[in-house]
């Protein structure tokens, strides 16, 4: 059986992983001349950046995919668990370090805060249950399918509904349950984990803490890229085939059955196809005459993201991954990401800053610096003229805060915006997620990891279960079973 996979982000070379320890041969076509997707590098002189996500989580799916194809993670892959999640400023001057461990934690709520730590420890059990009602349901099988529904998980699931906030919003269930404003403030922004707006998305999306608080965060030793190159490798010593530079052009369907793909130059024939492209792009162009689902076309983009990469000359003590910057608005900014409004007066709700952990990612005495800000999705904006405001902004601030004039320390510097990263990946107005989580049953019209036409499956962000490397892994996983089933129903 031949499989070819088109993309490489994440999601495509689990999938490629996946097929190949299943039987399959299978090849991986990639339009830019790197794999990775999103997750990617960037070198500038001394400095070295990863470009996608910062944030790692549930690496046992990572894990999976070394073991099922036989070989040791460990001999190829390392990452370290993070004592501290994350280290959040505030325009008052308090300090928060929110350290992994529950008790201090507590301690470090109860000493800055002033405030009873019972109701946030509570909350992060509440993180727990929902996500151990519905990881199963939700996240690890498709909503699309029948047999889904056919499973004890799904009653467990359905009994646990008035406990899983799914008629109320982030936001409520969060200012409900948690005693401090700086509190709810931190909590709501889970909903930036994918794209989604905590006013508006539901209160189920109070699963992503877990991930955190839980689970754990992790960091790889080699940087965020090397959970690419060492995948990538992986599937290299496995025998699959990358086609690097080779932008597919079309998926051939035949009588409603996928035979195989076109570039510029070659048709390469096919038994199945995974598509690990953004799914509104794939569509209009890959599969363009087969009818899309008009639910899934109309959903509303997750959010996108400013990102400032810096090379700074200085060393700062404080400053470690995930260091997250708040200002006091932020109501009126999660309606300006949604809204697409062009007009920035303080866009600083979500400052990420994420500085060296590698030291071999730049020079002595300097910190590789990623800068993220939530921007909306690109809707013709003047993002020339916002990439200056939010610049100016985010040094103005920083320097406030650190008491240094980090304008005058950048040394290197690049940037992506959305435009930028709808041009890079294809992902419709640079969303970085796929579609929102801002209507209640959204989980529901993500587009499902199979379709209309037998023998192509759709993995990655803007597919079922959603964006970010662990559910990109996810969907991975759930194609290819839904995939192996049906060869086995056909053969």
């Amino acid at each position: 059986m031949k499989a070819i996979v088109v993309g490489s982000g994440i999601g495509g070379i689990a999938s490629a992983l996946r097929l190949k320890a299943a039987g399959y041969d299978v090849e991986v076509f990639e339009q830019n001349a790197a794999p990775g997707g999103k997750l990617g590098l960037l070198q500038m002189g001394d400095y070295r950046f990863d470009t996608g996500p910062s944030l790692f989580t549930m690496p046992n799916f990572v894990e999976e995919l070394f073991r099922i194809s036989g070989e040791n993670t460990s001999d190829h892959f390392e990452f370290v668990k993070c004592n501290t999640t994350c280290h959040y400023f505030f325009n008052d001057g308090i300090f928060l370090p929110f350290s992994a461990d529950k008790n201090v934690l507590s301690e470090t709520v109860e000493s800055v805060l002033k405030v009873d730590s019972s109701p946030l420890l509570k909350h992060l059990d509440r993180s727990e249950f929902i996500y151990s009602k519905t990881h199963q349901v939700f996240l690890e099988r498709s909503l699309h399918k029948v047999t889904s529904y056919l499973d004890t998980a799904i009653l467990k699931a359905i009994l646990a509904i008035p406990g899983l906030g799914i008629f109320s919003t982030m936001h409520r269930e969060n200012e409900r349950h948690l005693n401090h404003p700086k509190l709810v403030q931190i909590f709501d922004r889970y909903a930036t984990y994918n794209g989604s707006d905590p006013y508006r998305a539901p209160g189920i999306l109070n699963i992503i803490p877990h991930l955190e608080y839980g689970i754990g965060t992790f960091f790889p030793k080699k940087g965020m890229h090397s959970i690419t190159t060492s995948l990538v490798e992986l599937a290299k010593r496995k025998g699959i085939v990358f086609h690097l530079n080779s932008a597919v052009k079309e998926i051939i369907v035949e009588q409603k059955k996928v035979t195989g793909i076109k570039t510029e130059t070659e048709t390469h024939l096919a038994d199945t196809v995974f598509c690990n492209a953004d799914i509104r792009p794939a569509y209009k162009h890959l599969v363009k005459f087969v009818t899309p689902p008009k639910k899934v076309m109309s959903q509303e983009p997750s959010s996108s993201a400013m990102i400032f990469y810096w090379g700074i000359r200085k060393e700062f003590d404080q400053l470690d991954l995930h260091n997250i910057f708040f200002s006091d608005r932020y109501k009126e900014e999660f309606q300006m990401i949604f809204n697409g409004e062009e007009v920035i007066d303080d866009p600083t709700i979500y400052i990420h800053v994420s500085s060296k952990i590698v030291k071999e990612d730049s020079p002595k005495n300097s910190e590789n610096w990623f800068v993220m800000v939530n921007v909306p999705s690109n809707q013709g904006q003047d993002w020339e003229k916002i990439r200056k405001e939010i610049r100016a902004n985010i040094i103005k601030k920083l320097s406030v805060i650190l008491k240094t004039d980090v304008g005058g320390l950048i040394e290197e510097e690049d940037y992506l915006d959305p435009v930028r990263i709808e041009q890079r990946t294809s992902s419709f107005g640079g969303a970085l997620y796929g579609a929102s989580s801002n209507e209640r049953m959204a989980a529901f019209f993500r587009h499902p990891n199979f379709s209309k036409v037998k023998g192509l499956y759709f993995v990655g962000g803007s597919v079922h279960p959603g964006g970010g490397i662990p559910l990109c892994l996810l969907s991975a996983k759930i194609a290819a079973k839904i995939a192996l089933k049906d060869q086995k129903i056909s053969s």
